[in-house]
């Protein structure tokens, strides 16, 4: 079962969150030989999505994943509003696939 983090995001600004990856234990998973993937969109089933920039931190043992849009990519979404989001790490040796976090992401709206 993924974790549930939810997220801020100012529209027409750059956005960056880092999430951690744990187990059922509650302990770091080592995201060495993992590819990680990331999208948004307005509702579950939706046929329309964003995808989210992710990466596995530089250091994989700390279980970090960096999410982030462009300045650009935000001003496109529609605020106020919410979002549903999942990120996925995908393991290369087996190419197994496992949803790791979702949440709702709130868009403030801008000026």
């Amino acid at each position: 079962m993924a974790a549930i983090a939810n997220l801020r995001i100012d529209q027409g600004a750059s956005f960056s969150s880092d999430v951690t990856v744990t187990n059922s234990a509650g302990d770091v998973v080592d995201l060495s030989g993992y590819t990680t993937s990331a999208r948004m969109a307005k509702s579950y089933g939706a046929s329309s999505y964003v995808d989210i920039t992710a990466s596995v931190a530089s250091d994989a043992t700390t279980g970090v994943i960096e999410l982030t849009l462009t300045d650009t990519q935000t001003a496109t979404l529609d605020a106020p509003s919410r979002y549903v989001y999942d990120v996925y790490i995908t393991q290369t040796s087996s190419s197994t696939v496992t949803r790791v976090i979702e949440g709702v992401i709130t868009v403030n709206p801008k000026v």
